[in-house]
């Protein structure tokens, strides 16, 4: 296999039908290719999920391209086989094209490519995770903690996600947004509708109390982060019954949250607002990142000027979107986000252009010549 040329990468990759938290043969394809270039490759599997660290060179500056090999289920509608890996006017199809497996493919095509160009002017590692589709337990987490003990932390990192919206080069991610899962259950006295004085009715709690909360602003945003906002994503009573004042009432929303909160804060303000509009209640929370963000500075502009240079695009800095493990990595070093477009990540018939994937190759060649000359 030519490592120069990200389409042969990719489209073993993609054959490979690593539906989280399958692997399927998807991590050694990355290995294999890594062992050639003459990287060190350490597999790491952590409660039965396949990882690989690998790395060349020992002298700083530290370079680390991180992501996943792990994709989300097909689904129905392809109009050829999700991980048959078709290649149709000018385009590569399947399930991971663009969200990862694409960007994986260039990280080891540009790799080949600058170290074909001569000297390695310090060190270029990969964190490459089965796990960041799904319970992102015993992924990226993990690898890093076996990375701080075995010295492998570097300076710099760079997410493959498909961060652009329409071009390659139009956006990098230098932070995203905290997320706050809440369930709250609302507990009151059953009775008969017709007699509500002597029920005391959750359903009617529970409206109030999400009205104060959606009501209340967090926040108005901040410079590199918009507002927070809260959303609610259910209410549920399961009351068969239309003469029946429940006993119960349950809602679930989720909380997008910038960097002027914390997960803990925010549930301090939960069971406050909460304990206004209800006696008893049961709050659960889940907290699966909190926000980051790597400020603008040398590294920034540097990685900014080098995709700039490679496709012709200025790229604007952004904190939009999901999250990403770059959460995780934020706690270790600084990390960026960039890769390929994402309009069609998760749909039918994903695919990524050619070109797109030819011009992300070079681009990430262009980056490692800017951080390690």
């Amino acid at each position: 296999m030519n490592l120069t040329d990200p389409v042969p990468v990719a489209q073993a990759l993609i054959r490979c039908p690593s539906v989280t938290p399958q692997d399927a043969g998807a991590q050694e394809v990355v290995a294999g290719a890594l062992e050639q270039l003459g990287f060190g490759v350490h597999r790491l599997r952590f409660g039965g999920i396949e990882n690989l660290f690998a790395r060349i060179g020992d002298r700083a500056p530290h370079f680390c391209f991180a992501g996943h090999t792990d994709v989300v289920p097909p689904g129905e509608g392809w109009h050829a086989g999700p991980f048959a890996a078709e290649l149709r006017d000018g385009a590569l199809y399947g399930r991971g094209a663009c969200d990862m497996k694409g960007a994986i493919a260039a990280f080891v095509a540009a790799v080949a490519r600058y170290l074909a160009g001569g000297e390695l002017g310090g060190s270029i590692s990969l964190l490459i995770t089965g796990d960041e589709e799904g319970a992102a337990i015993n992924g990226t987490v993990r690898v890093l903690e076996w990375m701080a003990a075995a010295g492998h932390i570097p300076d710099f990192c760079l997410v493959g996600e498909p961060t652009n919206p329409g071009l390659v080069g139009e956006v990098i991610k230098i932070g995203r947004r905290g997320s706050l899962n809440a369930r709250i259950t609302a507990y009151g006295v059953q009775g008969h509708s017709a007699y509500p004085h002597l029920a005391d009715n959750p359903v009617h709690r529970l409206i109030r109390a999400l009205g104060a909360l959606i009501a209340g602003e967090l926040d108005s945003g901040t410079e590199w982060f918009q507002a927070s906002s809260l959303q609610v994503t259910s209410i549920d009573v399961g009351n068969p019954a239309a003469n029946v004042i429940p006993a119960s009432a349950r809602a679930g929303f989720n909380i997008r949250f910038n960097d002027r909160h914390t997960g803990a804060g925010l549930e301090s303000w939960l069971r406050s607002v909460l304990g206004q509009y209800m006696e008893r209640f049961d709050l659960e929370v889940s907290v699966s990142g909190e926000p980051f963000l790597t400020a603008p500075g040398a590294e920034v502009e540097k990685l900014r000027s080098a995709i700039a240079a490679a496709t012709g695009v200025a790229p604007r800095l952004d904190t939009g979107g999901g999250t990403s493990d770059a959460r995780f990595i934020a706690k270790y070093c600084k990390v960026a986000e960039f890769g390929l477009v994402g309009a069609t990540m998760h749909q039918a018939d994903e695919r990524v252009v050619l070109a797109d994937l030819a011009l992300l190759t070079e681009t990430y060649r262009s980056v490692l010549t800017a951080f390690l000359g």
